[in-house]
């Protein structure tokens, strides 16, 4: 299975990454490289002011093409399939108030 390393310094990229609409959580990956829909990927996932990277399998759930409107950056959403180690949680309470902002995020 494909691996792919996301290390997230900052809170605002974080926030702009994570896809909470997603049922068991996701994020979005900026890359130019063209997936399925469906394709299933390894993410190995820092958070900021994490000591350790966590390791979440998932499934490609949302495309974002080279080109797309509002220069959103190209891109896939990962969904969270196995999370042992409750990255969603990790990233929800992490992120805290900023889950309702209004500010735009990478895939809404």
């Amino acid at each position: 299975m494909e691996e792919i390393q996301l290390d997230f310094t900052e809170l605002k990229e974080l926030y702009r990454c994570y896809m909470p609409f997603l049922k068991n959580g996701g994020l979005f990956v900026r890359t130019a490289r063209p997936y399925r829909m469906g394709h299933s990927l390894s993410l190995l996932v820092t958070l900021p002011d994490a000591l350790e990277a966590v390791r979440v399998t998932g499934k490609v759930a949302w495309l974002t093409p080279q080109g797309a409107q509002s220069s959103t950056p190209a891109g896939i959403g990962v969904a969270f399939i196995d999370d042992k180690f409750q990255l969603q949680d990790k990233i929800e309470k992490l992120l805290g108030g900023m889950l309702d902002s209004t500010e735009p995020t990478y895939s809404l």
